[in-house]
């Protein structure tokens, strides 16, 4: 089967002919329409689950995906031949990933059944920044009314955020980088935005703050503009529990967890009509490792599909 994979820690990703996965008991192989592009995919080359889980090489790069269950290994009772399911291929071991035409899962791993009213390639872009966004909301605990601050507004998991937090009531102020970010932002439910190269003041006294970008020095500033009681959440775990106490802030670093009932929350989400997938660009297998080397550049203006099997 074609597949991208790399042959050591930090090696250029390649496009690989690679042996094609025999189903194991307890797992169900899944012919892959596509897989969802994220940061984390290079991440996980460079090894950042090097002292965490067990590896293989060629190590199958990618994570999320989405596609149609070719087969079911004995004691499997979660799904059936022809499901159409998505949602996180990783597994132990590393490197039995998503960009590929193939891959055996543990049915116990975050994958569910894909949402109804999206294409399988559409719904490859959904598992892992659609269950942050909804987790990272959920940790929030706003309620209508109160406003949200989202730093990193106009990538993957800033555009679910947006999206779901509109369906919630809140009033987003989203931090872009241009005129055409702002627009995209608004489209998508954002009530005002700050740009932050034009050195535009952030609002103050606002009542969360999400932030999906910042290191450390920036995110201690951010966290000023929170009211005292308010929460605030980074993904880049730069939050110092101290200077949240001293301005009497809840919150601190978020991780996102991976589960089935997450997924099934997020396709209920998606079905409800509450979220458009916010697509950047569709691109090959073959394409993906030059899409891996943008990705590491920070050039993301929202997803990034690698279309594997578009007959699925």
């Amino acid at each position: 089967m074609k597949a991208v994979a790399v042959t050591s820690f930090k090696a250029i990703p390649q496009l690989m002919d690679l042996p094609e996965p025999q189903v194991k008991e307890g797992q169900v192989l899944i012919q892959l329409a596509a897989a969802g592009l994220n940061p984390f995919d290079w991440k996980m080359i460079d090894g950042i689950l090097e002292d965490h889980m067990p590896h293989v090489f060629p190590l199958i790069v990618g994570v999320d995906g989405a596609g149609i269950v070719a087969a079911t290994g004995p004691g499997v009772t979660r799904f059936k031949k022809g499901d159409r399911v998505y949602g996180q291929m990783l597994h132990a071991p590393v490197g039995e990933g998503s960009y590929a035409e193939f891959v055996a899962v543990p049915e116990k791993a975050a994958i569910a059944i894909a949402p109804e009213t999206l294409s399988l390639a559409d719904a490859a872009a959904a598992p892992t920044a659609g269950m942050t966004a909804l987790q990272l909301l959920d940790k929030l605990g706003l309620t209508a009314g109160q406003t949200l601050l989202l730093i990193g507004a106009t990538g993957g998991v800033g555009a679910f955020v947006i999206q779901l937090a509109k369906a919630r009531g809140l009033r987003v102020v989203a931090s872009v980088s241009s005129s055409a970010g702002a627009e995209r932002v608004k489209a998508l439910g954002a009530e005002s935005t700050v740009n932050y190269k034009e050195n535009e003041a952030y609002p103050g006294h606002v009542d969360g703050l999400v932030d999906l970008v910042d290191q450390a020095a920036a995110f201690a500033e951010k966290i000023t503009l929170v009211k005292p009681g308010g929460i605030v959440l980074t993904t880049q775990f730069v939050a110092d529990k101290a200077a949240l106490q001293a301005q009497q802030l809840r919150g601190g670093n978020f991780e996102t967890k991976g589960t089935p009932a997450s997924l099934d929350a997020l396709r209920q989400a998606i079905d409800r009509g509450d979220i458009k997938i916010p697509v950047d660009r569709r691109v090959s297998l073959s394409q993906a490792p030059a899409a891996i080397a943008e990705s590491r550049e920070l050039k993301s203006k929202g997803k990034t599909i690698i279309v594997i099997n578009d007959q699925l």
